[in-house]
């Protein structure tokens, strides 16, 4: 059984193979980026910590928002179905963070810690704000694109046939509706 300060202690990198998947370890080798993790903190102070209802990001979530013309109930709602507002989360896909950045989007968002909660976001929003973009504000596209990925949703302009896709974007729109009911 690994300890967590083994963890902490060991590199992981990240690959994608010839057919799109995505792998980590931790051999380094060449084509692999080495995945930020992080630095380890006294146990009994947190540098931050789990917010269930995302209180202590608000203001994080309101200046991305603001800076990048993105609803701020929207980003609330991403976060929520993201990782439920924990910071430290990590999908069995290798998403990292409060917005699940995968470490290619967080390198091109330039997020050099995804588990810094104010990196995370302002990449997530940016990240976010472009898929806006490129969908022409059609929010169910941009949010399929922000989970399955743009390639999988340019061209086809439609949601990819996959439930966990879909899911999530019945999810959050769920949580995205609440919050605009609840914060008028």
């Amino acid at each position: 059984m690994l300890s967590v300060t083994t963890l902490h202690a060991a590199d992981l990198y990240t690959f994608i193979d010839e057919e799109g998947n995505t792998y980590y370890t931790n051999i380094p080798g060449e084509g692999r980026m080495r995945v930020p993790l992080p630095e380890k903190k006294s146990i009994s102070e947190p540098l931050f910590k789990h917010s269930p209802n995302g209180e202590a990001y608000e203001p994080m979530i309101v200046t991305a928002s603001q800076r990048y013309s993105v609803d701020p109930n929207l980003v609330r709602a991403v976060i929520k179905a993201e990782s439920n507002f924990n910071h430290r989360a990590v999908s069995p896909k290798g998403a990292l963070g409060l917005m699940q950045l995968m470490p290619e989007t967080a390198q091109k968002m330039t997020v050099t810690n995804p588990f810094n909660p104010e990196e995370n976001i302002q990449g997530g929003v940016r990240y976010l704000s472009e898929l806006l973009h490129l969908f022409n504000w059609n929010l169910p596209l941009a949010l399929a694109a922000y989970n399955a990925g743009p390639q999988r949703v340019i061209g086809r302009n439609e949601i990819p046939l996959f439930e966990e896709t879909r899911n999530y974007i019945q999810r959050v729109m769920a949580y995205y509706k609440n919050l605009n009911r609840n914060h008028k």
